[in-house]
């Protein structure tokens, strides 16, 4: 993929329009300001959020990428032996994913991903630009995406990332890169809706304020993995693996359910 494809993906799927759930998700923020925290001061929300979720999220990412990447390269040719690891990865992540509320925003958001390349994203048998490849990985996505329907396995966001991206061709970094910043985008619309801060100030803080967040938690999280894809002796689940740091942030969006009234679903 050259300079251009990768910038134009890129832009792709940094859209707000694309339909992949995020715009009914607050990630615990509306919970966190009911509960009388961080009105009027959504940064440290953000900056914890996305040092929580980069830790908890990325490892499953990266994970995700190196499989998808593998067998989209030609290294693995079994299909069902890369969605049965994609399955580990899952029930891992649910496992740790310590609320419903969380989960249940995941799983929807995992999904809309899964159907966005299904029915957009891969180029139709007959179309110019399919290839080989390409249909290889729409056949391993309908597979995926049939055991999520039949509830076989999850469908996680962080899981359902690394492969989306993996199969569009991006690198791992410029993969997880991005997904810190729709978190932190995603974070920041919420705000604007809970008419915390107004839509420039939005925009102001998007880029002088979070973007050296961003770029810091892209950084602290290279390398991370969940030991269960690549065997290495060296590996230390507790300062390579993922780990969940902001209690707090778990505790109030647990309670997302419990407000009396609420606009968004997390």
């Amino acid at each position: 993929m050259d300079g251009y494809d990768d910038t134009y993906i890129l832009l792709l799927l940094a859209d707000s329009n694309l339909p992949t759930g995020s715009f009914v998700a607050s990630s615990g923020l509306e919970s966190y300001m009911k509960h009388g925290f961080g009105s009027g001061d959504v940064v440290t929300f953000v900056r914890d959020s996305l040092a929580s979720y980069g830790r908890s999220a990325l490892p499953f990412v990266s994970d995700a990428h190196r499989l998808m990447s593998g067998y989209r390269d030609g290294d693995s040719s079994d299909s069902a032996a890369v969605v049965e690891e994609l399955a580990a990865l899952e029930e891992l992540y649910d496992s740790m994913t310590l609320n419903h509320v969380a989960r249940r925003a995941s799983k929807a958001q995992g999904v809309a991903l899964l159907t966005l390349y299904t029915k957009a994203f891969a180029p139709p048998a007959s179309h110019p630009s399919s290839s080989a490849v390409q249909q290889k990985m729409a056949s391993l996505f309908a597979a995926f995406k049939s055991m999520v329907r039949q509830e076989k396995t999850h469908g996680h966001l962080p899981t359902c990332w690394g492969v989306l991206t993996a199969a569009l061709g991006l690198t791992l970094e410029r993969a997880c890169y991005l997904h810190l910043f729709l978190h932190a985008r995603g974070l920041l619309s919420a705000s604007v809706r809970l008419n915390d801060i107004g839509p420039y100030n939005s925009q102001q803080i998007l880029l002088h304020t979070v973007r050296p967040l961003v770029a810091a938690e892209a950084e602290r999280c290279r390398g991370l993995s969940t030991g269960t894809i690549v065997q290495d002796e060296g590996f230390d689940p507790v300062a390579h693996g993922p780990a969940n740091t902001w209690p707090l942030g778990e505790i109030l969006a647990a309670r997302h359910d419990l407000q009396h009234s609420r606009i968004f679903n997390s």
